[in-house]
Parts: structure tokens; C-alpha cells; sequence
């Protein structure tokens, strides 16, 4: 079992041929992604996160690393364009590694209890609604000395946030690991109640990595709802996506700091 998880990982790592299993056959889908304006990339793959339901399909990795995800490669088939073929049907989120350390996610905002739907990683939240959450967020304690609310998505109802936890002085950690920092992302979601916003205590854990803080701070790690969400059935899919400026900063995530 361990050596088929790390054959995994260098695997999707080195951007090879995957092995498919035959569930991952049956109803299988190809989608190709188109990456216009990109740097050379060492690795393009998919993650799918999240059943039908919006339940986790496997538990996370505390012990996951930044550059090795456990995705499904992609393989190149020309400048720009990347495939994977016979694709179970399901939503899945797009995962990008650059030369250097540079990652970029796709998401959206799964359900957060039960019977809620999905929300679009682009859907818009009102500036006023967004700010009463986002200082809500950043008022109150935490375990983490970083806690940064990246996206904001729903309605006038429900808000979900992708937030982002990092914990970089020194921790319990120290003893086996001097240095050592955790970055996680979550899903938080907000519910309109008796005129406020309250924070339900379930969230859905994205990922969580433990790495050394000098290493962490030299990430670029960031998210993009254009790259989450996609859904793949028996018809090919195509997906088109201008890779961003990251010195724009545009994108939210982890930057050098």
C-alpha cells in the first residue's frame, strides 16, 4: 500500500502515464486543457476532491507535500495543450506546478452540511456581506498566527470562504522537526441568521502540508476558481486558460514573504 501511494507521487511528479483502474473506465471522459502564455511547466493534473455530494473521496494527507500532489497527470500533447484520457465522471479541480516554486489550484466551494449545493468558485458575494465576514474572520483567534480569507462565494443566505491557515512560529513540532511551519486550506461557510453572519463550526479541509517555515515562505501557492469545478462526463471537455501574470498578483493565495 505505501509503495503504490509513492509510485503515485513520482509519478504524477514526473508528469508520466498513469495506470487506470477498471472503474476508472467504465463512462470514462477525456479532457483537454489548453494553457495559453504559460512557463515551462513540470506537471499539469487533476485532483478530484469531492464526490456528487460534496464529500471528501479520500481522507487528507497531513503528511502531503506542496510539490508532489496526489493528482492524476496530465500528459503534453503539444505547446500549450495538455490531456488526460478515460476520466471517471465527477467534478475535479486542475492542479499546476511551475519550474520553480510555483503552484496553482483550481476549486470551488463544495457543501458544507448536508443537502446544500455547490457554489461556483466565481460566484459573487456583496461588497457588504464580504466585508462584515471577512472582518469577522480576521477579529477573532485562531491557532494559526496567519489566517487569510482568500474567496468569497453564495448567496445573500449562505457565503463559503476559502481561507487559508498557516502556522509558521514555533509549534509541538519543534521537537521532531525544529522549523517545521503547517499550511492547510478550508472551506468555512457563513449562514445568514437573526440579522448576522454565523460561522458554522463544520468546515471541509482542502489539504494541509508541514514543511520547513524557511521553505514555506519561499512558495507561490495560489488558487483560481477558472481552474476548479469541471465537469467531466462521457463527452470530451476542453477547458481554455490564460496562465496569469503572477507578478500582477492577481490571484490570492501564498506569496514570498
Amino acid at each position: 500500500m505505501v509503495l503504490a501511494r509513492m509510485w503515485m507521487l513520482v509519478t504524477c511528479a514526473a508528469v508520466a502515464g498513469a495506470t487506470l483502474g477498471p472503474s476508472r473506465n467504465m463512462g470514462a471522459g477525456t479532457l483537454t486543457l489548453r494553457i495559453k502564455g504559460a512557463p515551462p511547466l513540470r506537471l499539469v493534473g487533476v485532483i478530484q476532491r469531492w464526490d456528487q455530494d460534496g464529500n471528501p473521496v479520500k481522507p487528507v494527507d497531513p503528511k502531503a507535500k506542496i510539490d508532489a500532489p496526489d493528482c492524476i497527470p496530465a500528459k503534453q500533447t503539444a505547446n500549450g495543450v495538455w490531456q488526460i484520457e478515460k476520466l471517471a465522471p465527477g467534478r475535479y479541480d486542475v492542479v499546476i506546478l511551475g519550474q520553480a516554486k510555483l503552484r496553482i489550484d483550481g476549486f470551488d466551494f463544495p457543501p458544507v452540511l448536508e443537502f446544500d449545493p455547490f457554489f461556483s468558485g466565481t460566484s459573487e458575494v456583496s461588497d457588504e456581506h464580504r466585508e462584515e465576514i471577512e472582518s469577522q474572520i480576521r477579529n477573532s483567534r485562531y491557532y494559526e498566527n496567519k489566517v487569510e480569507p482568500l474567496y468569497f462565494g453564495g448567496d445573500d443566505k449562505v457565503v463559503r470562504v476559502l481561507v487559508m491557515l498557516i502556522r509558521d512560529l514555533p509549534t509541538s513540532y519543534e521537537g521532531d522537526f525544529p522549523g517545521a511551519a503547517t499550511i492547510r486550506h478550508e472551506i468555512w461557510q457563513f449562514t445568514w441568521a437573526y440579522g448576522g453572519w454565523k460561522k458554522e463550526r463544520r468546515t471541509r479541509v482542502i489539504d494541509r502540508s508541514i514543511l520547513h517555515r524557511d521553505e514555506l515562505r519561499q512558495w507561490t501557492w495560489l488558487w483560481d476558481p477558472k481552474l476548479g469545478g469541471i465537469e467531466v462526463n462521457k463527452e470530451p471537455v476542453t477547458l481554455d486558460y490564460e496562465f496569469p501574470d503572477v507578478e500582477k498578483r492577481t490571484l490570492k493565495g501564498l506569496y514570498p514573504y
